[in-house]
């Protein structure tokens, strides 16, 4: 029996775990790949919006702006890689003015800090390769880039070190209620909780609708990417957007925290959940997109393609509530961008919602005031009760992989004598070590497929994208975990 059933390992649902860790309650989170950030989470822009561009008033400015507030300190205590770097979004022509300025009032009224529309003179000077036509821009200081490997995995890490039960490769099948207590019917088993909290991403429509009679509607929106090599990573300093449409942001040009250039993403509406193909329509219009405003990209030095999968709810907000049908259902639903950024946010918020429904449930079983009582029953009153009480001894802070490359000559050394296993390069590419290999695969929640290692210490994802070392960490995989090679 839980208290809390998290449904999705994305940034959501860690960041709600993680929250919720912070109390004396007994939370799972259930996920139906072999590791967490598998999904919408590991595929997107990984900016760090200002919140200028969600609409007034909206869940989802609410909580960008907060999220965006949040992740400076969440990055010092967590260990992830953050940089508060700017964005700029670029109009072309004096016609085009006024929607810029709509843009900027929309940001002052979300309350997004330092807003400044810059003149063609000043954006070209901090901006040298953008293009020669590019006539203004709104200027967003508080805009940053991050890792949404690390941001996810450091959540769940964090919330697991808090006690948080993770069970991987346990698909949900089936919802029941009977009585107070959810039934989470799985692959591996049947779980029952009082709470459930649906952070499925694209499949959030699947679970509500497998219990409201108010149905919700997401439909996987993919954005295809082209990542260019380190070399090309100082082409412009600060991310790079054009006017948004009906679809978004458009494409965007910007550095990521680990020095190379992403272009990207487009936006294709599809039916296929799991449709994360790129094509050459889109890498095309991705190529295009990008050259539009910004000039000389070296296009030769992309190294690799990928498509993400976008959430997104007919009514194009998040949707976050207890469901007012179902008590004790909370959805996570419709988390699109900015949702990365909002994440810290959203789990606050939805750790607030499941203290609420449970001092509900109190007020039901035990009416009446208890100001009344004397101290010490109040005390055991609380105990009994189902509210959520705060740990004494909750885990503030996480400590992320070293990276090897990253030391100097010296801590290099020290490390080495320390543990020869950091002297065995085994990713030439990104200078990766067996050292931080074995790291990754013995943390908490640690690395058990390929994939689960690149996230976490980028081993195949440099130039040559594994070609030299994928069967080296296979290797290692195999060993570590007692899983045969092939």
């Amino acid at each position: 029996m839980y208290d809390v059933i998290i449904i999705g390992a994305g940034v959501s649902g860690a960041a709600a775990a993680r929250e919720l860790s912070r109390y004396n309650a007994k939370v799972c989170v259930i996920e139906k790949e072999e590791d967490v950030c598998c999904g919408t989470s590991k595929a997107n822009s990984a900016i760090v919006h200002a919140g200028y561009d969600a609409k007034e008033g909206s869940l989802m400015a609410k909580l960008n702006v907060r999220g965006n507030a949040l992740m400076e300190q969440l990055s010092k205590d967590l260990d992830f890689p953050f940089k508060r770097i700017g964005s700029l979004v670029v109009c072309k022509d004096e016609e085009d003015m006024p929607n810029l300025k709509a843009l900027y009032d929309r940001g002052v009224a979300n309350g997004v800090p330092g807003l400044r529309i810059l003149s063609k003179e000043e954006v070209h000077e901090m901006e040298s390769n953008l293009a020669d036509d590019i006539y203004a821009a709104l200027y967003a200081p508080s805009a940053g880039i991050v890792c949404p490997f690390h941001l996810n995995i450091a959540l769940a890490e964090n919330a697991n070190a808090n006690g948080v039960e993770f069970k991987f490769d346990t698909e949900v099948t089936d919802l029941k209620k009977t009585g107070e207590i959810w039934e989470v019917h799985t692959n591996q088993g049947v779980f029952e909780t009082k709470y459930v909290v649906n952070a499925a991403g694209v499949y959030a429509d699947k679970f509500h609708n497998m219990v409201s009679e108010k149905k919700i509607h997401i439909t996987p929106r993919r954005g295809d990417y082209c990542l260019l090599d380190k070399s090309a990573g100082n082409h412009v300093s600060h991310t790079i957007f054009a006017l948004p449409g009906k679809y978004g942001k458009g494409i965007l040009i910007t550095p990521t925290v680990h020095g190379n250039l992403l272009l990207g993403p487009t936006a294709v509406d599809i039916e296929d959940k799991e449709g994360t193909n790129t094509t050459r329509e889109g890498l095309d219009q991705v190529i295009a997109g990008a050259n539009l405003n910004v000039k000389n990209i070296p296009m030769r030095q992309v190294i690799t393609s990928f498509a993400g999968l976008r959430a997104h709810e007919d009514g194009g907000d998040f949707q976050i509530e207890e469901l007012t049908d179902v008590p004790g259902f909370i959805d996570v639903a419709g988390i699109e961008s900015p949702g990365l950024t909002s994440a810290p946010a959203i789990g606050v918020y939805v750790c607030d919602l499941v203290k609420k429904m449970m001092e509900d449930t109190d007020r039901q079983i035990n009416p009446g005031d208890s100001g009344n009582l004397r101290s010490f029953e109040v005390a055991d009153k609380q105990k009994s009760s189902g509210r959520l009480q705060e740990k004494e001894n909750f885990i503030e802070t996480r400590k992320g992989i070293v990276h090897f490359a990253e030391l100097s000559l010296e801590e290099q050394k020290e490390l080495i004598q320390k543990d020869p296993a950091y002297g065995q390069v085994i990713c030439r590419c990104e200078t990766v070590t067996e050292g931080e290999i074995l790291d990754a695969i013995r943390r908490p929640l640690g690395a058990r497929t390929l994939d689960g290692v690149k996230r976490r210490v980028r081993a195949g994802m440099g130039r040559c994208q594994g070609g030299f070392c994928t069967p080296r960490i296979m290797e290692i995989l195999s060993r570590e975990c007692g899983i045969p090679l092939e």
